[in-house]
């Protein structure tokens, strides 16, 4: 890749990172691309550079974010054990969540805007996942696999629930 396709690609990256951070702070509604600009350090037109309007900047930070919890997804999948499957998806959504808190706080957000764009992007992100685990468990010859996937899927909501809230008591578990 030449130097100034680099450069653009992580000036992109950069925007895509700000408006996660900004669109989970404020909400996407009240966030302008001059926020963003502003986190990103870089000028207002420089965002416009790349997303031609605040939705599209949206899609693409949402599809980020998927596009991570697919990934980590697939890396456990790879190597889990069939009786470790289970526990390393939910150990790995775990560490989404901690270490990417503004992308969950952005996708629990999204599920409320009504823009068509959108909405295609948040049930194409929830039906990747539930496909991966569904399938995932289906390979690894878990009993009832939809019951679990329906059951993972739910706890992961919960998680998010729990972590936007500060209420960890809502999946405290006895050990």
């Amino acid at each position: 890749m030449p130097r100034n396709s680099a450069a653009s690609a992580n000036r992109k990256n950069d925007i895509v990172s700000a408006a996660i951070e900004v669109f989970a702070e404020v909400g996407y509604y009240r966030a302008t691309t001059a926020q963003v600009a502003q986190r990103a350090q870089i000028s207002q037109p420089y965002v416009f550079r790349f997303f031609a309007t605040k939705e599209a900047l949206l899609v693409e930070a949402l599809e980020v974010s998927w596009t991570r919890i697919l990934d980590a997804f697939r890396n456990v999948i790879g190597r889990a054990s069939r009786e470790q499957l289970e526990k390393e998806l939910i150990e790995t959504y775990t560490q989404i969540m901690e270490s990417n808190k503004s992308e969950i706080l952005l996708q629990m957000q999204a599920q409320t805007i009504q823009e068509e764009v959108v909405a295609q992007v948040m049930r194409k992100g929830f039906s990747d996942v539930r496909e991966m685990v569904l399938n995932a468990f289906k390979q690894a010859d878990l009993d009832r696999p939809e019951e679990r996937t329906l059951l993972f899927l739910a706890r992961g909501m919960l998680c998010n629930i729990s972590m936007s809230l500060s209420l960890p008591e809502l999946i405290a578990m006895d050990k």
